[in-house]
């Protein structure tokens, strides 16, 4: 049974041996071990942060607020998974331990450390529901919960793509098969590369949409480097899986996807120009069709993105876990959450309200990982 990808050595030593993160890129790692006789008990990634970026849970107004009365924000420590708003485990336990006196152990050197480097602020970003229970179970440090929306796919256990859009009112359905047919009939065939079969030549051909994309949308080359994505071919392959447009024989757009026993991750994309739907096609129906295929239980297609909840994607809610070292900022974060919290929950259920679900076939609002 495949592991959560992003939390594995494969996926976390890529990004460092690739400089993706590291020296220069105001994500240094500070991670966490607990080891005795029996070797390594417990992992928890943790970066020392200069800056806010590549989170996807944005505290800028809280280091601006700070910045106003004279206090540095940053540095920060930061437990998460560089440049990934994937749902997970934060912590990487050995079989068969007891895992609460392990975090507890972990809290308290992340603690320790933080007021080591003068940090701010201690952040878990995106934890899952159980890893999540535990931390807020810890009496020292006392951890905020901050909650976020996602729009992810559920597979009612669909024995196709069919009857996927089978569920779906008619309207939506159509506007489905429409669009579907509109990228095939402009010529492009369309494959699901396993990672064992993206060569080097992709790869090289999959760096190069993607930082075409961060231009785009950005005007920066993006946050991965191309060894990265060199590394992720050699060491993760049998986790990933990339979806590949070609024309002429050429490839001219890919998505790249991650994957564990029960969840498929979209993760990054890239395309040569500008064509019809193809968007759509690569990072979100092929997609669907993979996840149906290999019966995994739920499609997380990334961060943002309205235009996912017509397409069957259900608003769920995600979660952080802040403490400040600061009382009187913690007391107005603390307030500030529970204000946002009552927004968060109200735009959740107005998004379900668009579902395009025919009457009593809705997926239920979930928490991403249930």
């Amino acid at each position: 049974m495949s592991a959560y990808p992003f939390l594995t050595p494969a996926f976390l030593d890529a990004l460092e041996h690739s400089g993706s993160v590291g020296p220069g890129s105001g994500w240094q790692p500070q991670h966490l071990r607990i080891i005795d006789g029996d070797g390594e008990q417990a992992f928890m990634p943790l970066y020392l942060k200069s800056h806010s970026w590549g989170e996807y849970v944005f505290d800028w107004s809280w280091a601006d607020a700070y910045r106003r009365h004279g206090l540095d924000y940053y540095p920060k420590l930061l437990s998460a998974i560089p440049f990934t708003p994937a749902t997970g485990p934060r912590i990487r336990f050995a079989p068969h331990t007891d895992q609460a006196p392990l975090i507890r152990q972990l809290a308290s050197q992340a603690i320790d450390l933080a007021r080591e480097h003068k940090a701010s602020s201690w952040h878990i970003l995106f934890p899952d529901s159980d890893q999540m229970a535990l931390l807020e179970s810890v009496d020292e440090p006392s951890l905020m919960r901050r909650t976020g929306v996602q729009f992810h796919w559920f597979n009612q256990n669909y024995e196709c793509f069919d009857e996927f859009l089978a569920a779906l009112s008619s309207r939506r359905r159509k506007m489905i098969r429409r669009e579907r047919r509109q990228v095939a009939e402009q010529d492009f065939t369309i494959e699901m590369v396993p990672g064992e079969a993206i060569d080097h030549r992709l790869w090289t051909f999959f760096y190069r949409v993607y930082h075409r994309t961060y231009l785009k949308r950005s005007g920066n080359a993006g946050y991965l480097t191309r060894d990265f994505f060199m590394a992720l071919g050699e060491n993760l392959p049998e986790q990933v899986t990339m979806a590949v447009a070609r024309r002429s024989g050429d490839p001219v757009a890919a998505a790249l996807f991650f994957h564990d026993a029960t969840t498929l991750y979209g993760r990054y994309w890239g395309c040569e120009g500008e064509y019809d739907f193809l968007h759509f096609e690569l990072c979100y129906y092929r997609g669907i069709d993979f996840a149906i295929e290999h019966d995994l239980r739920k499609f997380d297609a990334g961060a943002q993105g309205e235009h996912k909840i017509l397409r069957g994607f259900t608003p769920v809610e995600t979660h952080s876990l802040h403490w400040l070292a600061e009382p009187a900022f913690a007391e107005a974060v603390s307030r500030f959450l529970a204000h946002e919290q009552q927004q968060i929950a109200g735009y959740r259920d107005e998004a379900a309200e668009l579902l395009p679900y025919r009457d009593g076939s809705s997926p239920p609002v979930m928490y991403p990982d249930d």
